[in-house]
Parts: C-alpha cells; structure tokens; sequence
C-alpha cells in the first residue's frame, strides 16, 4: 500500500521499454489482408463502413467543438503540473483530403483505389522525431516492386506534425485524437496479392527489427479484384 501511494496516476514511473513507437492500420477487420473485388460492392463495403466509424472522432465539427487551433511544426509542450488538464490540438478529417471520406465516401474501394490510415501508438512523454517530423514511406515488402506503382500521402507530406506532441495520459489529455497519415493506393497490380511494407522514419525510429512486425513499421496485404 505504501509502495502504491509513491506512484503517479497520470505518468508511468518507468517509461525507458515502450519507445520508440508502434503503429497499426484502419481499417483492421479480419487480420492484415484487405482482399475485396471492385465490382462487388458486399465485398468492400464493411472496409468503408469501418472507416466511417473509426473517422467519427475527426469530423471537423467534432474536432472545433473539442480542440484547440495549434502552431504546426513544434511540440505542444503545457506546463509541468501532470494534474492539470491538456489541451489537444486539432486533428480534422478533411486533412485527409481524397482519403477523408467526404467527397468519395468510398475512400476509394469503389475505384480500386483504397485508402488505409496509418497511427502510432500512444507513448505518454514521447516526442517523435526529436524536432524533425516522423515521415511515412510504403514498398512491396516482397516480390516485384512493380506491382506497387504509386501511392500518394494525407497529409500532403506524410508525416506527423510535432503539434500533437507530447501526449500527456488518458486522465489529463481526455480529449485528444491521435493523428493519422492516409496512404492513397492509386496504383496497385489488380488481381493479385501484395505484401506491402509501411514503415516510420526519423530519428529515434525503430523499423526494422524482424522478430516485431509493428515496431515502426506494418506488413499488410493487399489483393484487389476487378
């Protein structure tokens, strides 16, 4: 009991094993294959339906009623008293742009041209980057590199802007919504399957550590039907 009062309700006492980040994808349904045919539209709506759900949170009015405007490209670092409640910037879905769900609520399925998103895990304290933005990059993890001929990112830039940084805790930062990075698949060999690779990259970044698949970086599937 004595050992329980010396600790912190708000921020682990040991926090030296959980960086640097892991990742995971939206939408995640039935494992890391996102398999469905183009003119089937039972076979891609539930990916849809998914999104839909999980982007909820972004609606732009949810995000203005709730958070505040930040200044993009530097840490939002508030004050040293850990009870006191964080403000959390804006994460609006429409900077998802053509993965946003707003002008093509199909993210792309109906096209052949799926969007995915892309989070990082929570790590309270962490600042990624260590002042330079974390960037996303995706590849064929193995096989033909030409079977994945372009991939445009949301943000335009592809990474994840230092303003949402550091997270401060469940009990004090209640209101804030992790950032994302859509990958836009507009290129992808039809009919076929493709392990695809996205990885983080910047300083501090882990990616490359075979034994754990989500340690800065995702391996998923992709087999897109006509």
């Amino acid at each position: 009991y004595v050992m329980l009062l010396t600790l912190s309700p708000y921020t682990p006492t040991y926090r030296d094993r959980v960086s640097p980040p892991g990742v995971m994808i939206r939408p995640y349904l039935n494992g890391f294959t996102i398999a469905f045919n183009v003119s089937q539209p039972s076979t891609w709506q539930p990916y849809v339906d998914s999104m839909h759900h999980f982007l909820a949170a972004y609606d732009d009015k949810v995000q203005e009623e709730k958070n505040i405007e930040c200044v993009s490209g530097q840490y939002f670092i508030q004050g040293d008293n850990e009870s006191e409640e964080k403000k959390a910037c804006q994460f609006k879905r429409s900077l998802l742009q053509n993965c946003s769900g707003i002008e093509d609520p199909t993210f792309g399925y109906s096209k052949g041209q799926p969007c995915i998103l892309l989070k990082m895990n929570r790590i309270i304290g962490y600042r990624p980057g260590a002042g330079v933005p974390v960037s996303v990059d995706c590849k064929v993890q193995k096989g033909n590199e030409s079977n994945l001929r372009s991939v445009d990112f949301y943000p335009a830039n592809g990474t994840f802007d230092l303003m949402y940084y550091p997270y401060y805790g469940k009990i004090t930062h209640v209101n804030y919504t992790s950032p994302l990075v859509a990958m836009h698949f507009t290129d992808v060999k039809k009919n076929y399957l493709v392990p695809i690779q996205c990885s983080l990259n910047g300083k501090g970044i882990i990616n490359d550590v075979n034994s754990d698949r989500f340690l800065g970086r995702i391996i998923f599937t992709l087999r897109i039907g006509k």
